[in-house]
């Protein structure tokens, strides 16, 4: 009789008998390399790295009616919801709002849900519009204006310790 072996989504592999009348199972064991975390000295701003123990990841619904927005000032104001890795924040921003110029280390996503942000950015200036995405890399100095009502997603890898610390200024 001829043995094939299988392998299942649990990690196991299976050996059958051509004839299907008998069935062994034996467990695979995998070994992950580990890797070491960058020295904190390395970051370009400090104040946007979390110290600390990382945020355990868990399974959460959460509706945005339930997360208050902060006022940062008149013409802006956010939310945001924390992961382990990411970040995800509502940014309202009202006509003629001014983002002033800034770079962090993380990596940022901007999605546009409703009217239209200029970005000054890599020495252009880009309009982003409502169904428009804009990608920033890590370390980028960018500045943003309103040139509506605006409503847009960011979405940060890591999360932002400058706005979850409230350290974050430059919006105030």
């Amino acid at each position: 009789m001829k043995k094939k072996k299988l392998r299942t989504s649990t990690g196991k592999r299976s050996v059958r008998k051509s004839s299907k009348t008998e069935i062994k199972t034996e467990t695979k064991t995998k070994h992950k390399a580990g890797k070491s975390a960058r020295p904190a000295n390395k970051v370009a701003l400090k104040a946007t790295v979390a110290q600390g123990k990382p945020k355990t990841a868990e399974l959460r619904h959460i509706p945005w009616s339930s997360v208050a927005i902060e006022e940062l000032n008149p013409l802006l104001g956010r939310h945001f919801v924390v992961g382990q890795n990411v970040m995800l924040a509502r940014v309202l921003l009202k006509k003629g709002c001014i983002v002033p110029e800034h770079s962090h280390h993380n990596e940022q996503i901007t999605y546009i849900l409703a009217g239209a942000l200029k970005f000054g950015i890599d020495g252009k200036e880009i309009v982003v519009n409502a169904g428009e995405v804009l990608t920033i890399p890590p370390n980028m100095p960018h500045w943003a204006e309103a040139l509506a009502d605006t409503v847009d997603l960011d979405i940060f890898n890591p999360p932002r310790a400058d706005w979850i610390n409230k350290t974050d200024a430059y919006l105030r």
